[in-house]
């Protein structure tokens, strides 16, 4: 049995942060707070592919990284979702973090979140009560998952040394 490794850095985004904002127009006094939330960061996911067979790409680019999630904005406007990475891996391949297996990819397009994003925060908007009509905080954006993991490519060998 040939067995190739590699070991990448996995890093999913990062969500956005909240917004603090009020509601200013011209005829409306004290019009209240009307701030954002932050977007989901990106996930990470493999996908099994059957047209690559070596796991040699990540030799030379060990970092995957996914997009991290906007901010939130004024007029309750949520902030955008982070792209999720979409990580092409061979068939047979075993996703490893400290030596517990995540994944195991045997079939043709199947899809595993390895690692999800961070949630977004909460704006303004979220903390107003009747007692506080004018919060002036928002949350940050949740970090998302980082680690090591290790790359195992099993395959059977298909020609013998005669």
């Amino acid at each position: 049995m040939f067995v190739d490794t590699a070991k990448v850095l996995v890093v999913a985004g990062r969500g956005g942060n909240g917004a603090v904002s009020f509601r200013t127009e011209k005829y409306i006094d004290r019009g209240g707070p009307d701030g954002g939330d932050g977007g989901k960061g990106g996930d990470v996911i493999f996908v099994g592919d059957e047209n690559t067979n070596t796991l040699i790409d990540f030799r030379y680019h060990p970092e995957l990284k996914a997009k991290p999630g906007q901010n939130g904005s004024k007029r309750d406007q949520r902030g955008k979702g982070g792209e999720p990475l979409r990580v092409k891996v061979p068939l047979g391949t075993m996703v490893m973090r400290d030596g517990k297996v995540l994944a195991d990819i045997v079939k043709k397009g199947q899809e595993l979140v390895v690692a999800h994003g961070g949630d977004g925060g909460f704006g303004n908007a979220h903390f107003k009560s009747s007692t506080r009509q004018a919060p002036r905080v928002a949350e940050v954006g949740e970090p998302g998952e980082t680690f090591d993991a290790t790359l195992e490519l099993r395959l059977l060998a298909d020609i013998g040394l005669i």
